[in-house]
């Protein structure tokens, strides 16, 4: 029978894999000049989200070991500089559009709200899902914190994409505008309130947090069919122009989810793209593509309503059409 004293250290190492350790004993919480990576089944339950990708883990770090780490090439690296670096691009955005874009186009305070209200939801998106990759190995309160976090930037970022968009395509239909508006930032609340639930965070909830995130996606396919059929459908040149952007933006977005959900390529290899290649490292490149080719969409639809307003699309001259208004 064993002992209480041997029951009592059992639980003790147990609460020392989840976080809970109360000093620095702990083998995970390193203090060295060099990072320990560890192999999937090495590390702390709270850090195992991914079977496929086999070794490169960080674990308990302090939080001046996980800012060291950003030079350490574990499985989190790309990751973190690829929303880190997306962060720093968005920033320099702004400051162009704010101070070039906008001005030369002769843009209104609308303008300069929408958009910078646009870039604004990228960067907290980039910085929160940085963040959240960089400390997540510190400890498991740090992790659920910066899971929220980054839960919560993914809303935003969605949010962004949606203002901008809407106030354009129903620049000519104020009720709509303002329905839609609502709609969007609605749902956007509602995708927040729901990260308040105990479970939201868990592993139960991951199908529930995919499609939360996807049907706060999915309603823009109400608005952009509204729009098509206010403008006349695909008989008209504006339709045909912007369509076909929203299209690739879909696209994108599908890209991402499905490498994200379906955990490919590692599925398929595991342990050979622990490094390079994995799934959620797909998932931010096409996330930060998507944001890119949204913003780069929004400046040439804002051009387009600065130059022609309210007027038919359709009624303007062949040559008058800003196909590439860049």
């Amino acid at each position: 029978m064993r002992t209480l004293h041997a029951i009592f250290e059992e639980l003790k190492m147990v609460f020392y894999e989840r976080g809970f350790e109360p000093n620095a004993s702990s083998p995970f919480l390193q203090e060295s000049s060099t990072i320990k990576l560890f192999d999937y089944h090495d590390i702390p339950y709270f850090l195992r989200g991914n079977p496929y990708i086999t070794r490169g883990y960080r674990a308990f770090l302090s939080f001046r070991m996980c800012v060291k780490s950003v030079f350490v090439f574990s499985n989190e690296s790309i990751n973190v500089w690829s929303h880190l670096v997306g962060f720093f691009y968005f920033f320099c955005l702004l400051l162009f559009d704010n101070l070039v874009t906008i001005p030369e186009s002769s843009g209104t305070t609308s303008d300069y709200v929408v958009l910078s209200f646009l870039l604004t939801g990228y960067m907290i998106c980039m910085l929160f899902s940085a963040c959240y990759h960089l400390f997540c190995c510190h400890s498991e309160r740090v992790f659920h914190l910066l899971l929220s976090l980054d839960l919560a930037g993914i809303s935003l970022g969605l949010c962004a994409c949606y203002i901008p968009a809407l106030y354009y395509a129903f620049y000519c239909h104020k009720v709509w505008q303002v329905l839609h508006l609502s709609c969007a930032v609605f749902l956007t609340l509602i995708s927040l309130v729901c990260q308040l639930h105990p479970a939201f965070l868990t592993s139960r909830w991951a199908s529930r947090r995919l499609f939360i995130f996807c049907s706060v996606v999915a309603y823009g396919i109400v608005p952009a069919l509204q729009w098509i059929l206010l403008l006349g459908g695909l008989n008209d040149n504006s339709v045909r122009l912007f369509v076909p952007k929203v299209i690739v933006m879909y696209l994108l977005g599908i890209l991402a989810v499905g490498f994200y959900a379906f955990k490919v390529p590692e599925r398929y290899f595991p342990g050979k793209v622990n490094f390079v290649g994995a799934s959620h490292q797909w998932w931010h490149l096409f996330i930060l593509a998507a944001y890119d080719w949204w913003h780069h969409s929004i400046v040439i639809y804002m051009k387009y309503r600065l130059k022609y307003h309210c007027s038919a699309y359709k009624e303007l001259a062949t040559t008058q059409i800003p196909f590439e208004v860049s």
